[in-house]
């Protein structure tokens, strides 16, 4: 996903860039806890400077790997790079260096990476399996022409685990043929068909190609001219099969960014539940499924060759609306939390639940939970120092509640559940710096509470210094924000607006220490 502005003087700033550094160099270490203001604690952020999509996510030889899109001069989108990170654990990361440059075809913009491990490539030598890189190439100099033909598709391949990249020589590997918008590959390998399928995207929909080498593509397919959700470009496809939940029956899921056209303003992900033939997507979905209705989870994909097949996902915690905009200083964006999808059919329907991994679980000091009681139209105040670095969860059968987070500054941060109204309000217009930019802290954001169950629902916050992701009923409805406080949260204000007492369980306040 990409910034579609100032081209002409991104242009001359990537030609007097200066000789590409050595990609064996590492980047300075921090030697300290990240103190920066709103610098997330437990969310995978980049050292310094601009970063916004994931790339590139795949398992192999007990590392995750995390490529993004990195631009390592400033902290608004540049000439765009993969940087690099490691983790073995999905919650604590190693830095590593810029795994990808620009070259004479253009930048470097999103895609995926595979493990080869039958070498179909050829790319392997000594029985060493390699890693290959799927990524769009953007020519600026084709865009300035006003040519459409300037994005096309190249792979580079890694001998030594990620650590360092050989460019193929005969990029592209596929061209252009005049859609100006033809981006952010997803590969895997289709087992049935014994064959490489990816799936990209083309304007206002997605395409779909296959190779036995990775090296040769042929078109297979379109999907979603007449599809979904089309208030903007579409954007970072992604296409895997999930066994529904409870049974054995086996669904495709395709999953596609837009922007603009979320349904809270600027970016969102969608997805589609169909099948796959090896050749051609297919659905009978007629209603817009959005994975997560918050503002700020955009152009999110999941891992290739994870541990037992698990399907994880990570996005951009950012909106293009205001991403660069936003009051850091030294780095700008996030990540989310990595997700477990799982699918469920529920009345009928499918929906597909994303849900913070187990990992993640692990990093909170645990503490037993407790009851909260609060009377007809009263209220419950509860002062806590770790609010903004914190997982906050409880279980709740009550019709209707607000929940209240404050500081000494006077800001306020509003989310109210509403069983009766089928919906869950989320307000961040007083929630501390929000005039950084004009559209974000435009209006309440809404999200539908469709089936969830009659009897008690759980609700699950996980705090940030600058971030919320809020999950109901284990990620059945899911709300991902950016937040500036003026200053940390310490209050927390639980309200009973209703004629009838209401009841928290098992309610918890866990603080999550720094994972940096």
């Amino acid at each position: 996903m990409k910034n579609k502005f100032l081209f002409l003087s991104l242009l001359m700033v990537f030609m007097a860039c200066r000789q590409v550094p050595d990609a064996k160099k590492a980047p300075k270490r921090e030697t300290a806890v990240y103190k920066e203001q709103y610098r997330p604690q437990y969310h995978f952020t980049p050292q310094e400077k601009w970063m916004n999509d994931p790339n590139g996510l795949v398992y192999h030889d007990g590392v995750y790997h995390l490529f993004y899109q990195y631009y390592p001069e400033d902290i608004v989108w540049g000439p765009m790079h993969w940087g690099h990170a490691v983790s073995k654990d999905m919650v604590h990361w190693q830095h590593k260096p810029i795994a990808l440059y620009p070259d004479e075809n253009g930048l470097i913009f999103s895609g995926s990476a595979v493990v080869d491990k039958n070498n179909t490539s050829g790319f392997g030598k000594d029985g060493k399996v390699p890693l290959v890189a799927v990524f769009t190439y953007h020519s600026m100099e084709g865009e300035k022409a006003g040519r459409k033909d300037f994005q096309t598709q190249g792979i580079a391949y890694s001998l030594d685990n990620g650590d360092s990249w050989v460019k193929y020589a005969n990029n592209p590997v596929i061209g252009n043929s005049g859609i100006k918008d033809f981006r952010d590959p997803k590969v895997f390998w289709h087992e049935d068909g014994q064959q490489w399928i990816m799936a990209l995207v083309a304007g206002d929909h997605a395409q779909f190609y296959s190779s036995k080498n990775l090296r040769e593509w042929t078109y297979l397919s379109d999907f979603g001219k007449e599809n979904g959700a089309h208030g903007g470009v579409w954007e970072c496809p992604d296409l895997f099969p999930m066994k529904v939940a409870g049974s054995d029956e086996v669904k495709w899921v395709l999953l596609i960014s837009i922007n603009p056209g979320a349904p809270n303003g600027g970016s969102g992900t969608q997805y589609f539940v169909g099948d796959f033939d090896g050749q051609r997507f297919t659905t009978t979905q007629k209603d817009i499924k959005w994975l997560d209705w918050g503002t700020d989870n955009y152009a999110g994909v999941t891992y290739n060759n994870t541990p037992e097949d698990q399907r994880i996902f990570i996005g951009w915690m950012s909106n293009w609306d205001y991403a660069r905009d936003t009051p850091t200083k030294k780095w700008r964006s996030a990540m989310t939390v990595p997700r477990s999808l799982e699918l469920h059919q529920i009345h009928g329907d499918f929906v597909l639940k994303n849900y913070p991994l187990e990992a993640v679980d692990g990093l909170a000091e645990k503490v037993e939970g407790t009851i909260i009681a609060v009377g007809p139209n009263d209220k419950k105040q509860i002062g806590h120092a770790a609010l903004n670095q914190s997982d906050i969860s409880f279980e709740t059968a009550t019709d209707r509640l607000l929940l209240q987070f404050t500081n000494d500054k006077g800001d306020t941060l509003r989310m109210s559940y509403d069983r009766p109204n089928k919906e869950f309000l989320f307000d961040r217009t007083k929630s501390g710096l929000v005039d950084f930019q004009k559209d974000f802290a435009k209006g309440t954001h809404r999200m539908p509470l469709e089936h969830l169950p009659q009897d008690k629902v759980e609700i699950r916050m996980l705090m940030d210094w600058s971030s919320v992701e809020v999950f109901i009923n284990k990620g059945q409805q899911v709300m991902t924000h950016q937040v500036f406080p003026k200053e940390l949260y310490s209050k927390l204000t639980i309200i009973n607006d209703t004629e009838t007492s209401m009841e928290l369980t098992h309610f918890k306040i866990e603080p999550i220490p720094s994972v940096w």
